[in-house]
């Protein structure tokens, strides 16, 4: 019989699951909205992922680890995203970027576990949320926005805090200042921020990788990447670095090894 590693990564946005079977080979893996209750978000999860139960062993991480009773226990989220980020990048000194929808991480590895990370999630301004928020109020998709800020330049948005970013965006839409413009002062905005929190734990010669949602946004990536005067790379499964490192970390509880 197959031996199953489940891992789950419940966050303030997106819930994530993975499966890896017992080559380490990702047969699984898809997100749901974690909406207003995680409890409900990881029955939806079970369910979906049922046919690898009961013989399957769960790993849960993220914001709402402690609301899936179907684990077989809970790790941080920065373990696991810097396991799971060692896994996709095969890169033994890293830099993790990990902007999350209320919280960015920066992980630093070495030999491939976590030696030093950095959190900000105190203040929304350079994270996912804060993106949300610029792309509502400009009445755009995130993927809409930032191809729009692609085209865009000549503006910045001063404030640090996103609800005074909000009303700066609002006077820049009243004095009719073009989409693009705006935008890029959006992108520009959050992408300084993660990279001043980023710089903080960059080596000399390490890479430099992008997980979480917004990994999936070709010019984010590529403004971090001016930013921090570094190659930035990413992965198809970047988003997933998470739910991957705890599937790992089930797979070593388990029967695999």
């Amino acid at each position: 019989m197959k031996q199953y590693a489940i891992g789950i990564d419940i966050g303030s946005t997106c819930a994530k699951a993975v499966v890896l079977d017992e080559e380490k080979h990702v047969i699984e893996r898809f997100l749901l909205p974690t909406g207003w209750s995680s409890v409900e978000t990881a029955e939806k999860l079970k369910e979906r992922l049922s046919s690898f139960f009961p013989d399957a062993v769960t790993v849960a991480t993220g914001y709402g680890r402690a609301c899936v009773p179907f684990a077989d226990r809970s790790v941080t989220e920065i373990t696991c995203h810097g396991k799971g980020a060692a896994f996709l990048y095969g890169a033994p000194a890293l830099t993790v970027v990990d902007i999350g929808g209320q919280d960015t991480k920066i992980i630093l590895l070495e030999n491939g576990t976590v030696s030093d990370f950095l959190m900000n999630d105190k203040c929304s301004a350079g994270t996912g949320r804060f993106l949300e928020v610029m792309a509502n109020t400009l009445g755009l998709r995130l993927e809409t926005l930032c191809e729009l800020a692609s085209t865009g330049g000549g503006v910045s948005i001063s404030s640090m805090c996103t609800v005074f970013a909000e009303s700066e965006v609002i006077s820049l839409i009243g004095r009719g200042e073009p989409r693009e413009n705006i935008a890029f002062a959006v992108v520009d905005s959050i992408v300084t921020k993660v990279a001043s929190q980023a710089s903080r734990l960059l080596q000399a010669n390490g890479a430099v990788c992008l997980t979480g949602g917004l990994c999936e946004l070709p010019y984010l990536r590529q403004a971090l990447e001016k930013k921090l005067g570094r190659m930035v790379v990413t992965s198809p499964d970047g988003r997933y670095a998470g739910a991957i490192g705890a599937a790992l970390l089930a797979r070593k509880d388990g029967a695999t090894g």
